[in-house]
This record gives structure tokens, C-alpha cells and sequence, in this order.
């Protein structure tokens, strides 16, 4: 009986040990990165709104008041105010000339708009009754496309993500609000991109070099989580990243669904909204 007994803990013991580990459970045998689940479904939206043919080359969406989106397209210096309920632009903010305009956040009653190579402008909505515009060239190093733009309230920082840099790697920039200071954050490595989906940057151009194919296009916080979900029209994915820079999620996007995304932002509530270029403005609620 003693030996049954020494016998089954034996098997038992072995068995234990056997059990993936806990990192372990993220990967498959091959090494690819396992998603972790996200609170939304990203194929059915909750809502959705057609865009104004003035917003039809949207680059850029923050959430402003409630019921209302602020939106920027990349040829206009203008702020288009949507009102999610009427369905339609109710306001539109004038701030400079024609440029390629890539974000525009909504930030201690103030509007932020950041152009591609990184000039930043700040400046009331029409409801204060001042019309001046602040002018802030930021000075990324080197060439830089950005396209991206956020904003973390536990840093008081906007979030600036690069598209096009030096090297393959995505980098995103902090600017602190407070000191007026620019400092480098995370890095998107594109090693890192590749082990949640081995086809990314896979693709080779007429040389047989390696084409990235995850570019950030639009950046945004979640309320709730703290996480940076990062928006890549060109690979058509969503990336959650928790603030120490670990993705978490590589979430493809159904171009049908997503035309070519370029804004994302939240609700306070955790509300998702992402809107496409030439395509519609969608909504996604949180899992319950």
C-alpha cells in the first residue's frame, strides 16, 4: 500500500512539472506570441458614423466633450467638432494654414495639433472668445513622419508616434506639458511585432529587402487600464502596450471594416472610437 501510494505522488509530481509555466502559456512551440485578450470586439461595432466630405481624409480624432469628438484632416488646419448625437460637424476651430496635419488632441481646455514633422500648435476653442494660436517646433531628432498623437494624463505628457524614422523600429516620443520638454519613450521593435505574426515584415520589395509593415498611425490611452493602444494603418493592426513599452496585444483589423485607420481615441467610460480614411467613424463599447 505504501508503495501504491509512493507511486501515484511520483506521477503526480511529474505531471506538476510538466505544466507550462506562466510565460511559458504566452508563446506556442514555434516562439509566436500568444494575444492577450482585449475588452472589445473589434468586428462589431456598437455604432457607426458617416463622415462630412470635409473629414473624408480624416488624420486625427480626440475626445473632447461629452457627445463630441474633435477631428483633423491632413490638409486643412482646421478642427472639425462632431457631435456624436446630431450626427454631424457643429463647430470648426481655424488655427493656421494648409499643412499635413496627423493629430489633434483635446487637453486642459485646449486644443493641440501636432503636423507630420513635428510642429506642434496650441490654442483655445471658439467658446473662449480668444483667437490666439501658440507655434512650437518640437525638434524630434533626425527626419521623422509622425502621425500619431495622444495624451497621458499621469504623465501630463502628449504621446508623439513616429512612422517613419531612422531604422526599422517605431519609436514613441514624450512631450511634457508641464517643463516643455521632449523625451524619447517606447520603442516598437519590429523583432518583437514579428513573433505575434511572422509574416510582418516579410515582405520583400525589388531589392529582397525587408519591408516593416506595422506603422503607427494614430495613438491613444485607455481610461481604464492605462494601456497605449497604438493604431498602424499600414499593416492594419491594433497594439496594446502597457506603459512599461511590453505589447501585449497585436490585433489584425479587417480592411472591409477598417478602410485605412488613422484616429483613435476613448470615452471616459472606455468607449473606443477609430476612424477611417475615406470610411466611416466607428464605435466599439466595452465587454461587459
Amino acid at each position: 500500500m505504501k508503495q501504491t501510494t509512493l507511486l501515484i505522488v511520483i506521477v503526480l509530481g511529474l505531471l506538476l512539472s510538466c505544466q507550462p509555466t506562466k510565460k511559458q502559456s504566452d508563446s506556442n512551440q514555434t516562439g509566436q506570441l500568444i494575444n492577450q485578450p482585449i475588452p472589445y470586439n473589434l468586428t462589431q461595432p456598437t455604432d457607426r458614423y458617416t463622415l462630412p466630405k470635409d473629414l473624408r481624409e480624416i488624420s486625427g480624432l480626440s475626445y473632447y466633450k461629452p457627445g463630441k469628438l474633435a477631428c483633423i484632416q491632413d490638409e486643412l488646419a482646421i478642427v472639425f467638432i462632431y457631435d456624436l448625437n446630431r450626427r454631424r460637424v457643429v463647430d470648426e476651430v481655424i488655427f493656421g494654414t494648409k499643412g499635413d496635419y496627423e493629430g489633434v488632441e483635446w487637453v486642459n481646455e485646449e486644443l493641440y495639433a501636432l503636423r507630420s514633422d513635428g510642429e506642434l500648435y496650441h490654442f483655445p476653442d471658439n467658446s473662449s472668445g480668444s483667437k490666439y494660436v501658440a507655434h512650437t517646433k518640437i525638434g524630434l531628432p533626425g527626419k521623422n513622419d509622425v502621425e500619431g498623437l495622444g495624451y497621458d494624463p499621469t504623465l501630463n505628457a502628449l504621446l508623439m508616434a513616429v512612422k517613419d524614422g531612422k531604422g526599422t523600429d517605431k519609436l514613441i516620443y514624450y512631450y511634457d506639458l508641464k517643463h516643455r520638454t521632449l523625451f524619447q519613450g517606447l520603442v516598437l521593435k519590429q523583432e518583437e511585432l514579428q513573433k505575434f505574426d511572422p509574416e510582418i515584415g516579410r515582405k520583400a520589395n525589388g531589392k529582397g529587402q525587408k519591408i516593416p509593415q506595422v506603422k503607427p498611425s494614430g495613438i491613444a490611452v485607455q481610461p481604464k487600464t492605462g494601456d497605449y493602444y497604438v493604431l498602424a494603418a499600414e499593416g492594419s493592426r491594433l497594439l496594446v502596450v502597457n506603459r512599461k513599452g511590453k505589447v501585449q496585444s497585436s490585433v489584425a483589423l479587417d480592411k472591409a471594416l477598417f478602410k485605412q485607420p488613422e484616429g483613435i481615441c476613448f470615452a471616459p467610460d472606455g468607449t473606443l472610437y477609430i476612424a477611417s480614411e475615406g470610411g466611416d467613424l466607428l464605435q466599439f463599447g466595452m465587454k461587459q
